[in-house]
């Protein structure tokens, strides 16, 4: 089965029992300062789950396209890549656990038709210190399920994956864990969890490779969350059931939410019993090219791994990634989220050279790997031309890169000889690494070709460093329309409307906007516009913005179908999937407005708030500069 008809499978499915179809958001979230991707499907949905009206009703369904920084230096193996999508359906205070769990066992066992024996689920074991009970419920749901294919499912108390690997399976096929496993909140375990936070319990489900044997490594037992491969953990239903107490204990929440995600390439590795997620058809036709292309197996010819197996993963891994990131307007810098596409690029590249591949650059690989994805995302494969380019560009710039790394390795062999020492420092290292975008896989080989060693200890402890500020940066777990609801973050919200508007009055309706971060302190906006702005051209922007924060224009909003908002005028992002209704954001008059566009908010309610409780702040452009080719970027702030 292809990741497309899987994807088609669910959504379709899901539909016919009540979910709209959501589009996927973004992998760059909307006035989020907090995280640099979108890396779950839940976070666009967050405001939803926690109350706020969604303009497509109470259920919900979609696949996300997400990205996960964290993982790059985990791409080689056979179940981790950078992109990927999350299948996902939500109800918002309509239906719970037993219609959840039921739906979800039907899809599998009927629609994709999985054989039962080889699926097992996990639930909450409960945590007596915070008076939050076992999931009961969930276990007399699976067993019932279980038990209507002929299936006795027992019950195995594991508490902790160090216990599971201790005690083992012992026949079980509901197993619970505990809150590190199976407890969702914002802020992680409910000890954790401050007064007022929403949580509660969730129910993984697992799939056995029954060809795999246990490795021991991994524990002198296998359960359901062991590493060693045999069980893969695709899909998790999250029952938002509980809010913690100014008193420390819990209570019900007067709306009961179901979030659930499952990674799609996961669930197709279920779907073709295939322990590889490479084997799955958007891998292997790539892959299949690149073995034609460097004369190169990715396997041998009894299915084992061979020393090229990890470098053919880490070319068709970060190639897809960068595709569906340059897709979505990231483009490869030494800044945010350009880093890690010039990151993702620079190491396909390495690898594609580990492969000895002469033919073309890694750019001749896109338009293969577009055509399995044009019919889910057209706007991607419609932008196929510019994302080529940008890699070609990219390509040109790291081998020139590469060129530069070997005169300052060279330096550094030098100095070494001239001092007697053999050991290159962790800091010399990793400043090749991220000041050069020389890779150490290639120090390494260069060092011993010079009898010279790496002090990788050192090394990875200056990586690490750099690891610790990115995953602060990119793995938080939540995201809403504006992530930090400040005063202050909703005023500069709202100035973002003002200034696109003022921007295309002054400079053309060809501006449109290409991204945009908010903090309490400023607002930065990324828009299209293909030379640098006069002086003359920034002050008419900044007179038309505090003219209307002067004008004190009333700040509305609608939901209404799409088609009606484009006809009234409405803008929104290019390349951006959209509903069929929508939440329109009008600034002035509703029949002559200031600003009129797409956006999920929050707002303030009059432009007047903008000048601040004395009514005296003004906004200012602080710094106008080039983002990349053709994208402008605005700093501003209201002082």
């Amino acid at each position: 089965m292809t990741l497309q008809e899987l994807r088609s499978k669910f959504l379709a499915y899901y539909e016919k029992n009540g979910h709209a179809i959501i589009p996927s958001s973004s992998l760059v979230p909307e006035n989020d300062p907090t995280t640099l991707f979108t890396g779950s499907g839940m976070q666009p949905l967050v405001p939803y789950l926690l109350g706020q009206k969604h303009p497509q009703g109470t259920r919900l369904v979609n696949s996300q396209k997400s990205f996960r920084s964290g993982d790059i230096d985990d791409i080689g193996d056979n179940r981790h890549t950078t992109f990927f999508e999350m299948l996902g359906n939500w109800s918002l205070g309509d239906y719970f656990k037993k219609e959840q769990l039921p739906q979800v066992f039907r899809f599998l066992t009927e629609e994709v038709g999985l054989d039962p024996k080889r699926l097992y689920v996990s639930a909450f074991i409960g945590d007596e210190a915070n008076g939050v009970p076992k999931d009961a419920e969930a276990e007399a749901i699976w067993k019932e399920l279980f038990a209507s294919k002929g299936i006795d499912a027992k019950t195995v108390d594991i508490g902790s994956e160090a216990r599971g690997a201790e005690i083992g399976m012992q026949g079980g096929r509901i197993f619970f864990y505990d809150v590190k496993k199976n407890w969702w909140s914002r802020s992680g375990i409910p000890a954790n969890m401050p007064a007022g936070e929403p949580g509660g319990p969730d129910s993984e489900l697992f799939y056995e490779f029954d060809f795999i044997e246990h490795n021991p490594k991994f524990g002198a037992h296998c359960h359901p969350n062991c590493d060693c491969g045999r069980y893969i953990e695709f899909g998790n239903s999250v029952f938002m059931q509980y809010k913690k107490n100014e008193a420390g204990g819990f209570e019900l929440l007067p709306q009961l939410n179901v979030d659930f995600g499952g990674g799609l390439e996961r669930f197709a590795m279920a779907a073709n019993n295939t322990a590889d997620i490479f084997g799955l058809d958007v891998f292997a036709d790539l892959i299949s090219t690149l073995e034609t292309k460097s004369g190169k197996k990715y396997k041998d010819a009894d299915g084992k791994e061979n020393e090229y197996t990890a470098a053919f993963r880490v070319v068709v891994d970060h190639i897809r990634a960068s595709v569906f990131l340059i897709g979505d307007g990231v483009i490869p810098s030494n800044n945010e989220r350009g880093y890690f596409v010039r990151r993702l690029l620079r190491r396909a590249i390495r690898y594609w050279d580990k492969l000895g591949i002469n033919e073309g650059g890694i750019a001749s690989t896109v338009d293969a790997l577009l055509e399995s994805y044009k019919d889910a995302y057209p706007e991607t494969y419609a932008r196929r031309t510019e994302i080529k380019a940008e890699i070609e560009t990219e390509e040109q710039k790291f081998r020139t890169t590469l060129r530069h790394g070997l005169k300052e390795i060279e330096k550094i062999f030098v100095d070494l000889q001239s001092q007697k020492k053999d050991v290159i420092s962790g800091i010399d290292a990793a400043t090749l690494y991220q000041s050069y975008g020389f890779p150490v896989e290639l120090t390494q080989e260069l060092a011993k070709e010079k009898g010279v060693k790496i002090d990788m200890d050192g090394f990875h402890a200056e990586m690490k460093k750099h690891q610790d500020l990115s995953r602060a940066g990119s793995e938080k777990k939540f995201k809403g329309g504006l992530a930090d609801t400040s005063d202050m973050s909703l005023r500069y919200h709202t100035a973002t409307h003002l200034l696109n508007a003022a921007l295309r009055q002054v400079l053309g309706d060809h501006v449109g906007q290409k991204g945009s971060n908010i903090t309490p302190e400023r607002l930065r906006f990324d828009f299209s516009h293909p030379a640098k702005m006069t002086d003359e051209e920034k002050k008419k922007v900044e007179a038309l913005v505090n003219g209307a924060i002067e004008a004190a224009f009333p700040v509305s909003f609608r939901e209404m179908p799409k088609e009606e908002a484009e006809k009234l005028g409405a803008i929104h992002a290019f390349g951006e999937k959209y509903g069929d209704v929508v939440k329109v954001y009008t600034v002035g008059d509703e029949a002559k407005p200031f600003s009129r566009e797409f956006c999920g908010g929050p707002h303030v309610s009059n432009t007047k708030e903008l000048a601040g409780p004395e009514g005296k702040a003004r906004f200012v452009i602080q710094k106008e500069e080039a983002s990349s080719q053709g994208i402008r970027r605005i700093k501003a702030v209201l002082a």
